[in-house]
């Protein structure tokens, strides 16, 4: 098999699997750090109780988040090395920064939130779950500063045939970064919040701690509206910003082979023929895509064949003559849209939750059942969305600098990528049972238990510590 090929799936397959952990650490910790701030401004007891609880399942997903992000990591040495060779002067910068600050900033004030409670004072307790809170937002942060030199370089100079950076202020403040940066924290706060709210509605439908779950649910709620919201607004500025630094990959997402008419449809649908390069039937939504790249009802994009041609112009001299510039045209379409629809979905249903809230009827059996399978909302929302930022990039790894194909390391066999594939997926397999095991555990603890369990850590300090 392809070298380049295995390479490519093996980091597609541990993105994916790692970012389903990311987002829930980032939007679940925020809503913990929110909870004890409860606690401490009304002092009710309830409060604590959920921060204890929401917390252990933080804890859970967060170490095993860690894991899955080491073996990420690994990759750009093993089978990226002409990649790092060329932008680690770039691209390695972001990275340390995240793991030196942010990632060590997280760590510490974990442990002191894990072994504070009765310890510390109320309020230095809760400033330790919030820098943990801000550790993971400033982690994502650096690692989306890395990404969005990956979708648009600048802070660089090329010297000796490798980028190097030479304006890191320009690095922090790309345009790529400050329109990915808040979807990516938004898409979090939808995950931790659909999660919380998931597991309340089917405690709720039990009536196990309808009091406990039915709050959780409305905070739940309320972080549900802010997040999904926030996502779709900073989802049309990036659309916007894309326009201008990566028509190819806008182009492609929206199935245009030919430079669109003024004003521009948007494609709800189309049956994509990429041999012929046309789509065979098309569902669209007149002026809408000149708002959505323009926000007017006016002007033309142009298509992926007239974008070739330019792109052709001005990169085959280094990158080979009948370089292909165009990206996997089906999956960047329908992962669009597929982001897009469990996005649209996210809103529904939390408006829907406010004004069931609104009415006194939170607690309806129809409504709950839906939040269950939209735990997995933001997951796959998250999910496709960076399949279209990544596949859509292609075929460069940085736009307009390295190409896929002149990535990949060297040396490295088929089997070796292979049989690495293969032990990742069983630790993955692993990993996934364990943490569904220990969260399936803590649910069916419940909240009292935590609150019994941690009264006995705090009367004897040498007892038994359950995380």
């Amino acid at each position: 098999m392809d070298p380049l090929f295995l390479a490519r799936l093996q980091f597609g397959v541990t993105t994916v699997y790692h970012f389903f952990f990311v987002p829930l650490s980032i939007g679940l910790v925020f809503m913990v750090a929110l909870m004890e701030t409860l606690y401490v401004m009304k002092k009710k007891e309830i409060y604590k109780k959920m921060t204890k609880f929401w917390g252990h399942l933080f804890l859970i997903n967060f170490a095993v988040g860690v894991v899955t992000g080491i073996i990420q990591e690994f990759q750009f040495g093993m089978n990226w090395s002409d990649y790092s060779r060329f932008v680690g002067d770039v691209f390695g910068a972001p990275l340390a920064i995240e793991a030196l600050l942010a990632f060590f900033m997280e760590s510490t004030f974990i442990g002191l939130w894990i072994f504070g409670w009765d310890r510390l004072p109320k309020k230095l307790h809760l400033a330790s779950i919030w820098l943990v809170s801000i550790g993971t937002i400033l982690s994502g942060f650096w690692i989306l500063t890395a990404n969005s030199f990956m979708q648009h370089p600048v802070g660089y100079t090329m010297a000796n045939g490798r980028a190097e950076m030479n304006d890191f202020f320009a690095l922090i403040t790309n345009g790529q970064q400050w329109v990915e940066f808040p979807h990516v924290i938004s898409g979090a706060l939808c995950t931790g919040a659909f999660f919380v709210a998931g597991i309340s509605a089917i405690q709720i439908l039990k009536k196990k701690k309808v009091t406990f779950y039915k709050l959780s649910l409305k905070i739940a709620l309320v972080i549900g509206v802010i997040g999904s919201l926030g996502t779709a607004f900073s989802g049309h500025g990036q659309a916007q910003y894309l326009v201008e630094t990566q028509p190819m990959k806008m182009a492609a997402a929206e199935g245009i082979w030919e430079d669109t008419d003024d004003p521009a449809p948007w494609s709800t649908f189309a049956l994509i023929d990429t041999e012929k390069q046309e789509n065979n039937y098309e569902l669209n939504i007149p002026y809408a895509l000149s708002f959505l790249s323009y926000s007017k009802f006016e002007g033309s994009l142009k298509g992926m064949n007239t974008l070739q041609a330019e792109y052709a112009d001005k990169y085959d001299a280094e990158m080979g003559e009948g370089t292909n510039y165009i990206p996997p045209v089906k999956t960047t379409y329908w992962s669009f849209r597929l982001m897009v629809g469990f996005g649209m979905a996210m809103i529904l249903l939390s408006l829907v939750g406010l004004w069931l809230w609104k009415k006194g009827k939170l607690e309806s059996k129809v409504f709950l059942r839906f939040l269950i399978p939209a735990i997995s909302f933001p997951f796959l929302a998250n999910t496709f969305g960076w399949i279209m930022t990544e596949v859509g990039r292609q075929p460069w790894t940085v736009f307009g600098l390295m190409t896929t194909a002149d990535s990949v390391s060297p040396n490295v066999s088929s089997g070796s990528i292979l049989f690495s594939i293969i032990m990742y997926m069983a630790i993955f397999t692993v990993l996934a049972i364990v943490m569904v095991y220990l969260m399936v555990r803590e649910v069916k603890k419940g909240p009292e238990m935590h609150e019994q369990v941690d009264e006995s850590v705090s009367t004897d300090p040498f007892s038994k510590v359950g995380v």
